[in-house]
């Protein structure tokens, strides 16, 4: 099932693929051609623990740091767009005389959140005095099926319908927001020389100051071929050659204040100074910022990025490292060896899942998944395997670090973990689902499921795009990221602006929409039944 859906994924349809949920409706193919299949439910649950755990893991410091730097916004315009999609899953419910469960599964199909789905399911199992627990979670499974793929159209549609009615300019949203969120570093180098008067004797840290730079300065050589390391006092003198990093936009800017760029032999000079790109690796740095490390005090040395997954990164003082990371050192020959031992420098060390943490990390969650709220109405409620583990993870994952146990995830481990969790979860949900999703659909009842989840999936979209544009004043291009419930939507949002800002959205709202997404379907279903 697994292997099959994932191939299925890759099909593009009208610049449109399932991508890893396609796995869910190959086990419903092969659940309806083998309904005495018996999946153990222990794999159920495993998926669904670690897919959330390293969900939370790696959104950690992104989830609170939207918090904090954008106060109660983003967690407000969250909860009010979840609040009103939950609303409309009510209206229909009692519009078309649905059962609980199939009004949480189109809740969740319709918001393309197979994380709540799952803990609506342990949350049927749990209950006593609920008749069938199987029936109630293949209906809520067979919703979700009908629903999920129009979770996915309506998004679309909605971005389609509201950039022509908005108008929207994305490259002039881009430009506008380029100092607010510098995404799309395509990091280069260049050689800057010193012709600008104005611009010399005048320490690097007024510079930066003053003009307020988006670079790194490297080596530098005075122009009587001396080669140096830069520092905050370094001031420049006419003639001098320094090498900026940064996007060519930046660099140009650096240009036309310092001087002019020219062609240098400067970057090739590796007589005294050396260039090297050492992975993080060491337990006792992850998690500390480069201010901390004092690397200026013990060594000769510049870091000018910083490579994380497939990203590279300006290296400040305020970055985070993590385990995986690759940092760009300009540094003394003679230090690059104590450099890579500091930092470890082994790719094995840096790829190894640190199983004490992790376990540690999911056994914390689950503990807190057991604790029951009791909600006005004397209705009871727990977080659950879904809830509990995603709520510590995110906690964990803003720490990084508590003394010397390390939480972060290795990248590389991290989108794993990620991958091997959902791909169970889906394989296993639609394996047990097969037969009932094959009787609704023979039966005729698919039809008003679907249009449920038309009305939840566009209307909710619509609103998102009117309520955040035009009132809250969000950027369109941030919003193509905050209505991207699935991969699929993300990636459809990233072609038409053709930038990388869809994903800042995602990434600020996310974590918030994913916890909101698991208590509402839960809360729908106590409350509805």
């Amino acid at each position: 099932v697994a292997a099959i859906g994932y191939l299925v994924g890759k099909i593009n349809f009208m610049g449109v693929s399932l991508g890893v949920a396609a796995i869910l409706f190959v086990g419903l193919a092969f659940g309806a051609m083998f309904p005495a299949a018996d999946i153990p439910e222990i794999l159920f649950k495993l998926g669904l623990v670690i897919f959330v755990y390293s969900i939370g893991i790696g959104s950690g410091t992104a989830f609170f740091k939207s918090i904090k730097a954008n106060g109660s916004r983003d967690i407000v315009f969250g909860i009010v767009m979840l609040t009103i999609s939950a609303a409309l899953a009510v209206a229909i419910h009692y519009f078309f005389s649905f059962d609980a469960s199939t009004t949480t599964g189109i809740y969740t199909g319709s918001t393309t959140n197979t994380p709540a789905l799952a803990a609506v399911i342990e949350q049927i199992n749990q209950l006593k005095n609920v008749g069938s627990p199987s029936s109630l979670s293949e209906r809520a499974v067979v919703a979700y099926s009908f629903t999920y793929p129009m979770g996915v159209m309506g998004s679309i549609i909605a971005i389609l319908l509201l950039e022509r009615v908005f108008r929207i300019d994305y490259a002039a949203e881009k430009s506008s927001l380029k100092n607010t969120y510098p995404v799309d570093q395509d990091l280069t180098s260049a050689t800057v020389e010193i012709t600008n008067l104005e611009s010399t004797e005048i320490s690097m840290r007024d510079l930066f100051s003053k003009y307020k730079w988006n670079v790194i300065f490297g080596r530098f050589g005075r122009s009587d071929g001396q080669i140096e390391l830069p520092n905050w006092d370094t001031k420049f003198f006419m003639g001098d050659q320094v090498m900026v990093v940064g996007t060519t936009e930046e660099i140009k800017q650096v240009a036309a204040v310092l001087g002019k760029r020219v062609d240098s032999k400067l970057s090739y000079d590796r007589s005294e100074y050396d260039v090297r790109r050492i992975f993080v690796s060491n337990p006792r740095i992850v998690g500390k910022s480069l201010a901390e490390l004092n690397l200026d005090r013990k060594y000769n040395t510049v870091i000018t990025r910083i490579r994380r997954g497939d990203v590279d990164m300006l290296a400040k003082g305020n970055t985070v490292l993590e385990l995986g990371d690759r940092v760009r050192f300009v540094a003394r020959r003679n230090d690059l060896a104590e450099l890579s031992k500091y930092f470890g420098d082994s790719y094995y060390e840096s790829s190894r899942l640190n199983l004490f943490s992790f376990g540690l990390g999911i056994a914390l969650g689950l503990l807190l998944g057991t604790v029951e709220f009791t909600l006005p109405g004397n209705i009871n409620f727990k977080l659950g395997l879904a809830g509990g583990p995603i709520i510590v993870s995110l906690i964990l994952g803003a720490l990084q670090r508590t003394g010397p146990i390390v939480w972060s995830l290795p990248y590389s481990v991290n989108v794993t973990l990620r991958q091997l969790g959902l791909i169970i979860l889906l394989a296993v949900i639609g394996i047990k689902s097969g037969p009932a999703f094959v009787a609704s659909v023979t039966g005729g009842a698919g039809l008003l499921v679907f249009v449920g989840g038309v009305i939840i999936s566009l209307v909710t979209a619509i609103l998102t795009f009117v309520i955040g544009y035009k009132i809250i004043k969000i950027p369109f291009t941030l919003l193509l990221g905050i209505v991207a419930n699935q991969p699929a939507i993300l990636e459809f949002g990233l072609s038409r602006a053709k930038n990388n800002l869809p994903i800042i959205g995602y990434t600020m709202i996310f974590p918030i929409s994913l916890v909101l997404k698991i208590v509402y379907a839960q809360l729908l279903f106590l409350i509805l039944s």
